[in-house]
Parts: C-alpha cells; structure tokens; sequence
C-alpha cells in the first residue's frame, strides 16, 4: 500500500461524525476528570475504557487519547484556581499559576496554560507522525546504565524549583527519596521502613503523597487561620493571555515541548518530571528568574508545554515498540488488545490505516483541545465564586474520594492527611514541596535502574560510563552542578 493509499484509508476510518463525537466526549471527560481534584488523567482513562469495548477499534481508541489528552491539561485547572493539582502532572502549574490567581490573574493563567498546553500538542502530535521510527530506536538504546544518568540528570532540576535556599531544596529532596525507599526491596524482597505492616509493602501511594502534600495543607491552613482567609478564591479577573504573553513565553513553550516529546519517547518517565525539567529550563534561561515561583506567567507556559508534550510522544514506543510510554498508555494497549490489535512493528504492516487513522484523528485533537478548554475555563468559573469556608470542606471530600478510589484502600486515606501535615509543617517553615515530589518520583527510578545495572556489571561502576549516551548526561550534570554552585556562592557574596 503506497503512502498516499495509507493516508486515504486513514482518512476513511475517521472522517466520519462518530470518529470526531468519540474523540470529543474523550477530550470532555478528560477534562472535567482533571479538574477534579484526585481523579487523574489516568483514573479517567481506566474508567473510560470498559466503554470503548462495543465501538469501533479506532473510535474507542481515538476515545481513550482524548481522555487522555484532556486530563493533562484538566489538572491545571485547579493547580491554579485553588492550589491543588488535578493530576500528578499538573504539580509543576502550581507554583506560578495559584500565585497568578492570588493576584487575580487565574483567567490569565488558565489562557496560557490552555495555549501552552495546545501548542505542545500539536508539536508532541507532530514528532510522533515524522519521527516516531527515529526517536523509538534511539530510546531502545536505553538500558539501567542509561535511565541511572537521566535519573542523576532530572534531580539536579530540584536546583531549580528549590526557591530561595538551595539548603531549605535539598531538605526537601532528601525527605523525598528516603520516603521513596519505603516498601518492598525489588532485588531481594526484603521490606523496609514498613515496621511490620503490610499496607506499606507497596510503599506510599503517589496520589496519597501528591494530594497530601499539596491540597490538605491548604485545607489545616484554613482551619488554623479561620478568621484570616476565609474570603472568596480569587476570581478569574479582568486579565486575560495576550498575543504578547504568548509571544514573550514561546521560547519555553517549544523547548518544553521537545522535552516532553524526548521524555515521552522514553518507556516509564512521565509527564511530571518533564513538567518539571521544562520549568527548571525555563527559569534559568529566562530574564525574569527572580518572579519564578511568585507568579510567573512564564513558569505556568513551561510546565504545561513540558506536560503536554509527553501525551503524544508517549504513543511513540507503543506504536514502533509495542511498550508503552507511561501507565496510562499501558492502559490503552488493552483497548488495542481487546479489538484484536498488538501495538508494534507488525502494526505499521498489517494495521497501517488504523496507525494513520490515529495518526490524522491526533492533529484534529489539538484543535478540539482548545475549544473544549476554552469553554471549560469559563465553566469552570463559579468555582473561583465559592467562598473558602464551603470550597475547602468539598476539596477535602473530593480528595478523600479520590485517594480512596485508587485502591479502594482506607490506609491511603491516612496516608494522604499524615502527608498533609508534613506539607503543613514544610510550609510554615518556607520548605518547597516540589524538591520533595521530584525526588518522590525519580526516586524508585534512581535506585532500581542503577541496582540493575550493577547486577548486569558484576558490582563495576564502569558500567555507568560505557557509551556516548551515559557520557552526555554525566556531562550535563556536571555542568548543571558547578553552575548551580557558582550562582549559590555569587549570592553568598551579594548577601555578605
């Protein structure tokens, strides 16, 4: 089949009315599902996808990624109106979008986001379909030695995210990755930090930690502080995103896109840490790094284009590879599985218009991305009309629901109000919680990629520089380190 006839047959599978509803109503629940405060992108998609069985292949498929799509930038909505990430990934909005609303700038924030979040669609939607083949054999080079140096790499971008006192950051960080040990060691079984309870063999659940560290401190800050803010959550204001704002934050946007894009293309990263990598990159490259974290439209464009860009690339090795880019990916491979579909080379032969009808369906997802978002900002507006002494009581509900939802499991519950205290104690004492859930995250992925890697060596670190790719991420750490240090010392010497 010539590529013309591939392209045509694409064209026949999805320029039909259900193709484009399936694919809108997937956007819809995305986000309305990533606007709620503990129900993630991929709860949404695992709650879809019993649905998507009596469709079409393609239009169930089609389905599943709109969810998929429009829970990633769903979760910013809340990021930024009330603190609170809808979705993991949406961790990184925070820290310059609440501060924007705070302001009463949230209609501002929420426009860029929108923009940001579209524009790295389109351009994660575009290196899938050109460079799928090219950017799936580079991650297939990947191996533990590879992930252990781009694991290394990503935790010195808590330098970025650490506020003011790298000290107060590396706190943080450390809290993270010893709470990231807990749990059963996957090399010999043994359990640590658990003291005899198995509810803590799996270690601490990520949406526990996330919604804990973030929503539940606002919530004990009310009640600590009743008569001090009980005011109404900051309205959308008159400020709305600008060709200006958008042309000032184009540089970050396309830089956080292509890493979402080359972090998506890698089995098992993940849309945080590249919301966080693009954040990082954003403010040290930008003029205005000072307003970082205190309301930076610059730092909301980052994150969000860093977060999107990894929705499209994700299909890149489940496409080319039949291995899925992140959990919700591995989600969809069962809606291909169950229509009779294996994901993988074979596909590009036997299923090349289902490849291309997925392929045309993704560029028209942008375009409906940004009106869905567009009428959901302003759906979403009488949230910001709702004072705080009713808003934050439904927040709690919400987050108890969700966290309990996850794994029908009460101990999360526990989980997520222990972590809220400590996220209440962290910021009384100005200690940033992003440090903390970069290292939370990366964590697991530090220390099982370099154990394997050991194992594979016998116990010789050499293997930790044994080719080109390792080469260029120890590189990039070390340059990331002695600039870290020398900025840290020329602040010691302004300070003195």
């Amino acid at each position: 089949m010539s590529l013309l006839d591939s392209i045509m047959a694409g064209f026949a599978l999805v320029g039909n009315f259900n193709a484009f509803l399936s694919l809108a109503i997937g956007i819809v629940i995305g986000v309305v599902g990533g606007a709620i405060p503990g129900i993630s992108a991929t709860m949404a998609v695992a709650l879809a996808l019993p649905f998507t069985f009596p469709m079409q292949p393609i239009n169930g498929i089609l389905l599943l990624l709109g969810v998929y799509k429009g829970g990633i930038f769903g979760g910013s909505i809340p990021a930024i109106l009330i603190k609170t990430p809808g979705t993991p990934a949406s961790s990184a909005t925070i820290l310059d979008g609440h501060p924007m609303a705070e302001r009463g700038e949230a209609g501002r924030a929420l426009g860029m986001a929108l923009w940001a979040s579209c524009t790295a669609d389109i351009i994660s939607n575009l290196s899938l379909i050109l460079f799928a083949g090219w950017l799936a054999s580079f991650a297939l080079n990947f191996g533990p030695p590879e992930f252990f140096a781009l694991m290394l790499f990503s935790l010195t971008i808590i330098a970025g995210v650490s506020g003011d006192s790298l000290l107060r950051g590396a706190l943080s960080a450390l809290l993270g990755l010893l709470l990231a040990t807990i749990g059963l060691d996957l090399v010999y079984g043994t359990s640590r930090f658990t003291f005899g309870d198995p509810s803590l063999m799996g270690g601490l659940n990520f949406i526990a930690v996330l919604i804990g560290l973030f929503a539940i401190p606002e919530v004990i800050n009310m009640v600590w502080h009743p008569t001090g803010h009980i005011g109404k959550v900051q309205s959308l204001g008159s400020k709305w995103v600008t060709f200006a704002d958008y042309k000032r934050c184009f540089r970050s946007i396309v830089r956080g896109s292509f890493i979402g894009v080359f972090l998506g293309s890698i089995p098992g990263i993940g849309a945080a840490p590249a919301a966080f990598l693009s954040y990082s990159e954003a403010r040290r490259k930008s003029p205005n790094k000072a307003n970082f974290g205190k309301g930076e439209i610059e730092g909301v464009a980052a994150s969000e284009a860093g977060n999107n860009g990894v929705a499209g690339a994700t299909l890149i090795p489940l496409l080319a590879l039949g291995v899925p880019g992140d959990v919700i990916t591995a989600i969809i491979i069962g809606a291909f599985m169950v229509h009779g579909l294996q994901p993988g080379p074979m596909m590009f032969v036997m299923n090349v218009d289902i490849i291309y009808g997925l392929f045309i369906g993704l560029i028209f997802s942008s375009g409906l991305l940004l009106i869905v978002g567009s009428l959901a900002i302003r759906g979403f507006r009488p949230v910001a009309d709702i004072p705080k002494r009713i808003l934050m009581p439904c927040v709690l509900v919400l987050c108890i629901y969700g966290v309990f939802a996850v794994n029908n499991n009460i101990f999360d519950v526990g989980v997520m109000f222990v972590m809220g205290w400590v996220g209440f104690v962290m910021s009384r004492y100005h200690i940033p919680a992003a440090p903390f859930l970069i290292a939370f995250i990366l964590g697991p992925l530090l220390e099982d990629n370099f154990r394997q890697a050991m194992l594979m060596s016998g116990g010789s670190p050499e293997i930790l520089l044994r080719g080109p790719i390792t080469w260029f991420f120890w590189a990039l750490t070390v340059i990331t380190v002695v600039a870290i240090s020398r900025g840290t010392l020329n602040k010691a010497r302004e300070a003195g």
